[in-house]
């Protein structure tokens, strides 16, 4: 936006006029590229008694400042926190402490002066000389030090990490989060791998891709909606243990639980099944909580939860009947249980098969009520079909889901490994899309042709690490765990 856009008695055209000043006497904050400063201002806090009276250098964002006459008192933030610094004309000379107290909210500037505690008992930094880093050229939110206004917060993050250390945290905990799991991993001898995020055929998930086009190669291409397929390639060519944390793309609504992009964890481990994925979820999300919270029990959104392994395990069956009242055991044809849905007043599709009218009514009347950490197993195969089907019962599968505080955390199962019966499930999908379901997975051939050279039992997880922050953050909405989530176009 160009300054003749602005009053000329703004603070914008003001904060110019300083600039031109500045460059006038040949003090261009802009031509400085470097500041080798000597400490953080947390470490200055947290190590008064061996830095008193010590001289350092510090840089960081003005965020406040106080004239009292021939001394100053401000506050700078770094990344590790704030800290206040004294400026006094007699350590400056007039000059420099005039220019001192001219400068603006925001600007970032590099100090040099000694560490002492004033009377009131804050740590501070007496400053002996200072450098003006870079001009900030807009001013700080109206009432920065609250910035609650949830638009902003989200469009402009870099305003919001200024001036909320709260939000700022939450992404550190995030930091922490991803590298706890990475670790966890591999000292688990996990291998970390990374699978094409451009795929010719979308699969691993029920979802609406992205599409996108290659012009050299004149073909269709998909953002990937998950690496599962990918993944379980890698098994079938002798790895054993491999996962991957990056992004998926799907093409649906946002809420405060879903953005078109998000961060994953994918893993696979051969010669195990879906009951040794369940002891590793619960292990892994507790020892995330141990990690960055200090225990297994947690606050979210004013609910205690246990998140103490081990996790009770519910079938989707079960589950259904209890908050529902419906037994689906009872209910013998998919007409049965449509009308059984539409009699809870749900809205169920004239053709939804059996189990698709059972994971919505799960969906509906379940989900919502389960708030303390459960393994809900046991899953249809219609709506389940990369998942191994169970031995006793083949109409379901050994799939999972845990869900704590109404959402479900990640998805897991004892993989398919049959060929013929993957190509028959895949068919049925593809007939499904067919009819119109476009998020009804494609026919891989090249998986299947990856399948018929042996996949062995192995077992699959995937665990959403948005939601696992938003968790142990205590974060309502998925936003508040993206650094820049998508949003809507100003008007």
């Amino acid at each position: 936006m160009e300054l003749e856009a602005f009053d000329p008695a703004s603070e914008l055209a003001a904060r110019r006029r300083k600039l031109d000043e500045l460059r006038e006497r040949g003090q261009d904050p802009f031509k400085i590229d470097h500041f080798a400063f000597s400490h953080h201002a947390q470490e200055i806090l947290d190590n008064y008694a061996a830095l008193e009276g010590t001289e350092v250098k510090i840089a960081g964002r003005l965020m406040s400042i106080r004239e009292h006459g021939k001394v100053t008192f401000a506050h700078l933030r770094d990344a590790s926190g704030q800290i206040q610094v004294y400026a006094r004309i007699d350590n400056l000379g007039e000059e420099r402490y005039k220019a001192f107290t001219n400068l603006d909210l925001g600007d970032i500037i590099g100090v040099e002066g000694k560490v002492f505690r004033t009377r009131r008992g804050e740590i501070t930094v007496e400053v002996f000389s200072y450098t003006l880093l870079s001009k900030s050229l807009r001013p700080l939110p109206e009432k920065w030090h609250g910035l609650k206004d949830v638009e902003i917060r989200y469009r402009q993050r870099y305003l919001d990490l200024m001036v909320n250390p709260e939000v700022r945290e939450v992404f550190v905990t995030r930091s922490r989060i991803i590298q706890f799991i990475r670790n966890h991993l591999t000292e688990r001898g996990f291998l970390e791998v990374e699978t094409p995020m451009l795929n010719p055929i979308p699969g691993g998930a029920n979802a609406r891709p992205f599409i996108t086009y290659h012009n050299a190669l004149d073909m269709q291409l998909y953002l990937r909606i998950a690496p599962e397929l990918y993944l379980k390639r890698l098994i079938v060519g002798g790895f054993e243990k491999v996962f991957e944390i990056n992004r998926n793309f799907r093409n649906e609504g946002i809420d405060t639980r879903h953005n078109p992009e998000y961060t994953a964890m994918e893993l696979y481990q051969a010669y195990v099944s879906g009951d040794e994925m369940m002891r590793l979820t619960e292990e892994l999300i507790a020892a995330c909580a141990e990690e960055v919270k200090g225990g297994t029990k947690i606050e979210y959104q004013g609910t205690t939860l246990d998140l103490t392994p081990p996790w009770p395990r519910v079938s989707m069956l079960d589950a259904v009947k209890e908050h529902s009242g419906l037994d689906f055991r009872t209910l013998k044809t998919a007409e049965a249980a449509r009308r059984a849905a539409r009699g809870l007043g749900l809205e169920v599709g004239a053709k939804a098969t059996w189990g698709e009218v059972l994971n919505e009514v799960f969906d509906e009347l379940v989900e919502p009520k389960l708030i303390q950490p459960v393994f809900i197993v046991d899953y249809p195969v219609e709506i389940s079909p990369l998942a191994k089907r169970k031995p006793d019962d083949p109409e379901f599968t050994a799939r999972f889901e845990p869900y704590i505080y109404g959402r479900e955390m990640a998805n897991g199962f004892s993989e398919l490994n049959d060929p013929l019966d993957q190509r028959e499930r895949f068919e049925r999908q593809m007939e499904k899309r067919a009819a119109g379901d476009e998020e009804a997975h494609m026919l891989d051939e090249d998986f299947l042709t990856a399948l018929e050279y042996g996949l062995p039992p192995t077992g699959g997880l995937g665990i959403g690490i948005d939601r696992l922050v938003m968790l142990l953050t205590d974060s309502p909405s998925i936003r508040d765990v993206l650094l820049f989530p998508l949003l809507k176009p100003r008007e």
